[in-house]
């Protein structure tokens, strides 16, 4: 990839605009390979606030953004290469078990090969990828067609399930899926058998530079004793799972893949529960790989109501009981906290625009990535494109410019500016210009005096980078960037 590059001394404020260049070459695929490993967190720092960043290799803070894409088996190189193009730097790849393994003991080929390979295109095109153990409604047994947990987990006791066409989630209610449920937290077998899956995935992925780690167990749920239908006892179930057969879960889920992989980041999830405003009751968890812990939260950020199809209320508080919900466990056990999935059904609705618009701002505050739900072209249904490839229109805030890494503390984000407090460290500081949100450039502006930018534009409608560095400023210097698409 030819890349232009301008450096420019700036005084008290200075711009710098960015321009197309031409051409393009095979050293792009080493270049991707570089953005790969430099933006793979090695470690974390806590903040005065109490917030977890992730850190690289030079201590600087790192925010990472992306897409889910593969639940339905459907992921192509090219949505790999779009989604870098675009500035993104993580995919989160949902898994099924029961495609990996539909017997006991043997991970299919053929599905294995094909996960290979998609992580095999994140290498190429510097993406990083969180791998998703997925799940919904447990598993292919009831009516989740070949995703989740295979037939030969599934132990429903002989009692009966009867799907709602018009409430996918009910399900979950179902007798024959709390039985299920209880059996895989509880049967000595299922346990090991979940969790000599993880250990021989894990081993089989372990080589990918682009592999970030691993969600071990997407929107978990479990046994409902009495109506849930009443928030209580939905709640009261909630905490007892959370305190007792998840948290175990993930213990032994954790173990398993530390028994192979000593450098990936685990995240946990709590129930879905969180999105109503209900914090969780998971407990804190040890790290057997040595050297400082590598775990991560990962809470889903969905409004019940517009998942139901409802346009969004701004009057409901749902972002602010959301935020107050999920920000004093990270910061009781010292996590960074990555958004699994969000994203309302339809964001044209002028109430969803403005949910997504309030979500970014949201996670800029307390997430250090999130990857939105889903990357597929369409009118509605999650779509993040258009039929033309287009970001869905309401989902512009999605694709806008956003800090990648910062060396710096108290990073803060708004419509096209980034501010920050120097660290001292002289390093770069590098900000994403995303060619959707700045398809003819931009002009960069930057205080203090003395700052150094250099500014990266491929050619080809792919994302722009301005690198800023302050090599005198002392640590707590502010700093302020402000981008104008040109």
């Amino acid at each position: 990839m030819r890349l232009r590059r301008t450096a420019v001394a700036l005084l008290l404020a200075a711009t710098a605009v960015l321009a197309g260049a031409p051409g393009a070459s095979a050293a792009s695929g080493a270049r991707a390979r570089e953005t790969t490993a430099a933006r793979f967190p090695t470690g974390t720092v806590t903040g005065p606030d109490g917030r977890t960043a992730l850190t690289d290799a030079q201590g600087r803070r790192l925010r990472l953004r992306g897409f889910n894409l593969d639940k339905y088996a459907e992921a192509t190189e090219a949505d790999v290469r779009s989604i870098a193009a675009r500035g993104f730097t993580l995919i989160r790849v949902a898994v099924s078990w029961n495609r990996l393994e539909p017997e006991r003991g043997r991970l299919d080929p053929a599905e294995l090969d094909r996960l290979q390979r998609l992580l095999g295109w994140a290498d190429r095109h510097g993406v990083l990828a969180l791998v998703d153990f997925h799940q919904d409604v447990y598993g292919p047994a009831f009516g989740g067609g070949d995703r989740g947990i295979p037939r030969w987990a599934t132990r429903d006791d002989g009692l009966p399930f009867t799907p709602d066409p018009d409430d996918w989630f009910a399900g979950y209610f179902q007798p024959a899926v709390q039985a299920a449920f209880r059996h895989l937290y509880d049967d000595p077998d299922l346990r090991a058998w979940q969790a000599d899956f993880y250990t021989r995935l894990a081993r089989e992925l372990g080589g990918h530079r682009s592999l970030l780690g691993y969600d071990l167990f997407n929107e978990p749920f479990g046994p409902v004793d009495g109506d849930p239908t009443d928030p209580a006892v939905l709640a009261a179930a909630s905490a007892a799972l959370e305190q007792g057969r998840l948290a175990d879960m993930y213990r032994r889920l954790i173990a398993a893949v530390r028994h192979v992989d000593r450098r990936a980041w685990l995240f946990v999830e709590p129930t879905v529960l969180v999105g109503q405003g209900v914090p969780t009751r998971l407990p804190g968890f040890d790290d057997p790989r040595p050297g400082a812990p590598r775990l991560g939260y990962a809470p889903h950020f969905y409004d019940t109501a517009v998942e139901n199809g409802a346009d969004w209320d701004p009057s409901d508080g749902f972002v602010e009981h959301y935020t107050a919900a999920i920000t004093a466990y990270p910061a009781t056990h010292r996590l960074p906290v990555l958004v699994g999935e969000w994203g309302p059904p339809d964001p044209r609705r002028p109430g969803n625009t403005r949910l997504v618009r309030e979500q970014v701002a949201a996670m800029d505050g307390f997430a250090e990535g999130w990857t939105m739900w889903y990357w597929c072209r369409g009118d509605g249904g999650y779509c993040a494109l258009d039929p033309a490839g287009r970001p869905a229109a309401g989902d512009g805030p999605a694709f806008g410019p956003y800090p990648a890494a910062v060396a710096g503390t108290d990073v803060h984000t708004g419509p096209n500016t980034v501010r920050w407090s120097a660290d001292g460290t002289g390093h770069d500081s590098e900000l994403v210009l995303p060619p959707d949100a700045f398809p003819r450039g931009a002009r960069v502006a930057v205080f203090p005096a003395g700052a150094r930018v250099e500014v990266e534009q491929p050619a080809g409608g792919r994302a722009g980078t301005v690198r800023i560095r302050l090599p005198h400023a002392r640590p707590g210097t502010p700093v302020a960037v402000t981008l104008t698409p040109e």
